[in-house]
């Protein structure tokens, strides 16, 4: 496909996103399965373009003066595909596959960029009415960070200490530019790609097949290494998913100890069985999935509880774009209930002296600290465990500032830290007679 028929087939897609709500994978699966003569490169083209124009639509809308399909994929155009502004204009020329010529106003708007004058969310590129949350979160870094949000986001991968170290995961995946990480000890990073091309499809390289790493943001590795598990303890995952920190957890407690994954969702649960066995992990329990009978059966053994709550994901719409349109404050109030209903079950399961870990892939303060507080105030004896004490603990060296400017709790952010959005806090249970 000549450039062109990939700017026009961006815009169908969008409008299946957009004007249908059909999911952005969906969309763009549905398109393929109706053009099969696009080979991969158009494909991967294509899904860059959309994806881009998603990351961006509340200010490629203002650049555009519309938010029509057309519009948001003639402005991400130039920087998704590679091209001069001239070159879009050039190739909207009306022939058969290609969108139709620009107005005067559209080809002046393309070359104008961003109104100085936009309203914050806009500038953002964040929901309107979720913009008082990220100005309550970051105050006047508001724009930065929600424009940091709005960037296409690296590939990261955790190097697993019970097949391989870091140097050899770097080794395995040079050809892909792989670097160590700026802040986890154990993660390595691929630069995003620029124009068209797309990340490279590392869970296909042998390393990935002999266990060697796994694909998880640095955020999420930090999360998982601030819990605290380690050699000989006894540790819970709570809410596993598919495993990406009970892996995490159990390289840290080199397969000795015992940890246990639980998930009420069986289809979340099902790759960790598979993932498991690569990763070489032996001391892991995976509990029926939904099974609260089992689960609270346990009772409060556990040196360590991750509460790895389900919320927003608004700190993973650098990956997932079309999320960010699509949360409605019906679905936070809902994601809110359940992080306070898992609270509170994680209460139990903790023992003296243990520590409880509420984690979320969240920047929003109603899911955060306003969670955190909630907790402290609820459940007395719980005492928060500063995230500092913990870094130099677990991780090594000096914490960084926490994005919202905390001394308690931890947001990091692809602004402040380059990761994905997480947010940490930490509690201690008090000592029996204590």
């Amino acid at each position: 496909m000549r450039p062109g028929g990939r700017i026009q087939a961006a815009a169908e897609v969008l409008e299946d996103i957009l004007v249908r709500h059909q999911p952005a994978a969906t969309a763009l699966a549905d398109w393929g399965k109706r053009h099969r003569f696009a080979g991969s490169g158009d494909r991967a083209a294509i899904g860059t373009l959309v994806y881009d124009a998603l990351r961006r639509r509340l200010s490629f809308a203002a650049q555009m003066g519309s938010d029509a399909p057309r519009a948001l994929a003639l402005a991400a155009a130039p920087r998704a595909l590679g091209l001069a502004v001239e070159d879009v204009v050039a190739l909207a020329d009306g022939s058969p596959h290609a969108p139709a010529p620009l107005s005067a106003d559209e080809a002046q708007r393309l070359g104008a960029g961003v109104p100085p004058d936009a309203p914050p969310h806009v500038a953002a590129d964040v929901p309107e009415w979720l913009m008082p949350s990220f100005a309550r979160a970051f105050g006047a870094r508001a724009v930065i960070e929600g424009h940091a949000m709005a960037e296409r986001a690296p590939v990261d991968l955790r190097a697993n200490a019970l097949k391989a170290p870091r140097e050899k995961v770097l080794a395995a995946l040079a050809s892909h530019g792989a670097q160590a990480t700026a802040i986890s000890p154990v993660g390595v990073r691929i630069a995003p790609p620029q124009g068209p091309a797309r990340s490279p499809h590392v869970e296909a390289e042998a390393a990935h097949g002999k266990g060697w790493f796994e694909v998880q943001d640095e955020g999420s590795q930090i999360a998982a290494l601030l819990t605290g598990a380690g050699p000989k303890k006894q540790v819970l995952d709570l809410c596993a998913g598919a495993g990406g920190k009970t892996l995490a957890m159990a390289a840290a407690m080199q397969n000795s100890g015992q940890i246990y994954a639980y998930d009420r969702d069986k289809a979340q649960l099902r790759p960790i069985f598979d993932r498991l066995k690569r990763a070489g992990v032996r001391n892991a329990q995976v509990l029926d999935a939904g099974d609260r009978r089992a689960l609270e059966a346990l009772g409060p053994r556990f040196d360590v509880v991750l509460v790895d709550a389900p919320c927003s994901g608004s700190g993973t719409w650098r990956r997932k774009p079309d999320a960010k349109w699509r949360l409605r404050p019906e679905a936070l109030a809902a994601r809110r209930e359940e992080q306070r209903e898992v609270l509170s079950l994680a209460s139990g399961l903790v023992k003296p002296g243990g520590r409880l870990c509420y984690v979320t892939c969240s920047v929003l303060p109603e899911e955060n600290v306003d969670q955190a507080a909630w907790f402290k105030e609820t459940y007395s004896g719980f005492l928060p465990l500063p995230y500092g004490a913990a870094w130099r603990e677990s991780v090594g060296g000096e914490p960084p500032v926490s994005a919202d400017g905390s001394d308690e709790t931890l947001l990091l952010t692809p602004a402040s830290h380059g990761t994905d959005g997480f947010f940490v806090a930490l509690f201690s249970k008090a000592s029996e007679g204590g």
